[in-house]
C-alpha cells in the first residue's frame, strides 16, 4: 500500500472552527440595523429592570421566620435526624387479645444524630392488618426519624437518600462535562444559579409577602440571563436568544394570566394548597400562575438557544443565502423541533401525575368530568400556554438570528475560500480511516 496521504482542502483562515465564520455574530450589526438596535436596547433596558426588581424584591428572612413559627405551632415542622436499621422483628402485636390475635411488626433503630444519637431506638409497633402499610425495611437500611421534642417521640420519616442523589449527581456532572467539556462546566454553574435563585430567592421573597407573579418574572428574568450568557458566552447571537426567551416569556406571561383568570383556579385542590394558607398569607392563585411561568423557562431556553444556533450553521455552511432562505430554513426546522417539545411538555406534565390519573380511572369519570377538576385543569392550561410561548419562540427568534448571522460579513465573503473548499470537497480523494478519538464527539472550544 501507498504511504501517500490523501489531499485535503484547504480551507484557510480557521474555517475549520465555527468562531471563525461570524457565528457570534457581529456587534457592529446591532449597530447597522436599527430593528436591531431597538431589540438590544429593550434586552438592556430589561436587565436593568431585572437588577432593580432583584433588589427591591430580595427578602429579608423575616416572612420565612414567621412562616416557620406558625408551622411550628401547628405541629407541621418536625426535627428529623439519620439513623440505622438493627433489627425488624415479625411478631403478634402485644396489644391483641387472646380471642383475636394479630399480626405486627417491630423497627429497631440506632440514632446517628440527634439528642439520642448512638441509642437503640425502638418505634411503636405496626399492625400489617391495617390499611397503612407498614414500611418495607431491611437490616442496614438508612432513614430518617422524625423526633417531636415536646413528647420525646419518635416517628418512621422516610429512607436516607443522599447518598444516592450524590453519586447520582457526580454521574450526571462527569456525563455532562465530559461532552460538554467547559462547555458542560458552564452548563452545571448556570444549573447551580438557577437552583440558588428559587431556593434563595423566590421561595423567600414570596414569603415576605411579594407578588408572586412578580417574583417568579424577576426571577425568570434573571435566570434566563445569567444561564444564556454564562452557558454560552456574551455574543449577540446569546443576546438574540435571549431576546427570543424574553419576549416568548411575556406572551406565556399574558396569555396564561388571562386562562388563569377565566379558569377560576383557587389553588386549593392539592394537599400543600390546602396547608399553605394556614401558615403563610400567599396568593394560591398567583403562585400558580408564577410557577407557569417559570416553567415554561427551560423548554424556551432550549428553543430559542437552538433556533440561533440552526441559523447560524446554516450561515456558516452557505454564506451566500439570503435572510429570506434564512428564516424559511430556520422555521422550517423549528417545525420539528417545536413538534417534539410541545409533547415533552405534555409527557412531563402527565408522567408527574400518574397516581393522580391512576385514581381518576379508577373513578369511572367521563373525561370531561376529569378535565375540569382543578387539578388536571391547571396542568391543561399550564401546557397550552405555555405551548403557545414556545411556537411564538420559534419565529420570533429565527428572524432576529437571520437578520444577525446574514447581515454579518464572514471573511470568505470576499476571496470565495467557502466556496472552493466545497468544490474542493466535492472532488474524489483517496478513501481513509482516520483514527477517531473521544474529542471527535465533543463540541469545539472558542480559542
Amino acid at each position: 500500500m501507498s504511504d501517500e496521504k490523501p489531499i485535503q482542502p484547504d480551507l484557510g483562515h480557521g474555517h475549520s472552527h465555527g468562531h471563525g465564520h461570524g457565528l457570534e455574530g457581529s456587534w457592529a450589526v446591532w449597530l447597522g440595523v436599527p430593528g436591531l438596535r431597538v431589540i438590544l436596547g429593550l434586552v438592556v433596558a430589561l436587565g436593568v429592570l431585572t437588577v432593580i426588581g432583584l433588589a427591591l424584591l430580595w427578602p429579608d428572612g423575616s416572612g420565612r421566620a414567621l412562616v416557620i413559627d406558625e408551622a411550628a405551632e401547628l405541629g407541621l415542622v418536625t426535627e428529623q435526624y439519620d439513623a440505622t436499621v438493627e433489627s425488624v422483628v415479625e411478631a403478634e402485636c402485644t396489644y391483641a387479645p387472646p380471642d383475636n390475635p394479630q399480626d405486627c411488626v417491630s423497627f429497631f433503630f440506632t440514632m446517628k444524630e440527634g439528642p439520642d444519637a448512638g441509642e437503640l431506638i425502638t418505634l411503636p409497633e405496626y399492625n400489617l392488618t391495617s390499611l397503612a402499610p407498614a414500611p418495607s425495611l431491611e437490616t442496614g437500611d438508612n432513614v430518617v426519624l422524625g423526633y417531636e421534642p415536646s413528647t420525646d417521640f419518635y416517628f418512621y420519616g422516610d429512607r436516607d437518600r443522599g447518598n444516592t442523589l450524590l453519586w447520582l449527581t457526580v454521574l450526571f456532572a462527569v456525563v455532562v462535562v465530559a461532552l460538554g467539556r467547559w462547555r458542560g462546566l458552564s452548563a452545571l454553574a448556570a444549573m447551580a444559579i438557577t437552583v440558588v435563585v428559587l431556593v434563595g430567592f423566590v421561595a423567600p421573597s414570596v414569603l415576605d409577602g411579594n407578588d408572586p407573579i412578580l417574583v417568579a418574572v424577576v426571577a425568570g428574568a434573571a435566570i434566563a440571563f445569567l444561564s444564556l450568557y454564562l452557558t454560552h458566552g456574551f455574543t449577540p447571537t446569546t443576546t438574540v436568544a435571549l431576546a427570543g426567551t424574553l419576549a416568548s416569556l411575556v406572551l406565556t406571561l399574558v396569555i396564561s394570566a388571562l386562562f388563569f383568570d377565566a379558569a377560576n383556579f383557587s389553588g386549593l385542590a392539592t394537599e400543600e394548597g390546602l396547608t399553605l394558607p394556614l401558615i403563610a398569607d400567599v396568593n394560591l392563585s398567583s403562585l400558580l400562575l408564577g410557577g407557569a411561568v417559570i416553567g415554561a423557562l427551560g423548554a424556551l431556553d432550549d428553543v430559542t438557544v437552538t433556533q440561533v444556533a440552526t441559523v447560524a450553521e446554516l450561515r456558516h455552511r452557505n454564506s451566500k443565502l439570503t435572510i429570506a432562505e434564512l428564516i424559511t430554513s430556520g422555521i422550517r426546522v423549528g417545525r420539528e423541533h417545536i413538534a417534539s417539545t410541545v409533547n415533552t411538555l405534555l409527557l412531563a406534565y402527565a408522567g408527574a401525575s400518574m397516581p393522580l390519573l391512576l385514581v381518576f380511572a379508577a373513578s369511572d369519570q367521563p373525561l370531561g368530568v376529569v378535565a375540569n377538576s382543578e387539578i388536571v385543569a391547571v396542568e391543561i392550561v399550564r401546557t397550552l400556554c405555555g405551548s403557545i410561548g414556545l411556537v411564538a419562540a420559534v419565529p420570533v427568534t429565527t428572524v432576529m438570528a437571520a437578520v444577525l448571522v446574514g447581515t454579518t460579513k464572514l471573511e470568505s465573503d470576499d476571496d470565495g475560500e467557502v466556496d472552493q473548499a466545497v468544490e474542493e470537497t466535492a472532488k474524489p480523494i483517496a478513501p481513509t480511516r482516520p483514527s477517531a478519538s473521544w474529542d471527535d464527539f465533543g463540541p469545539i472550544d472558542a480559542d
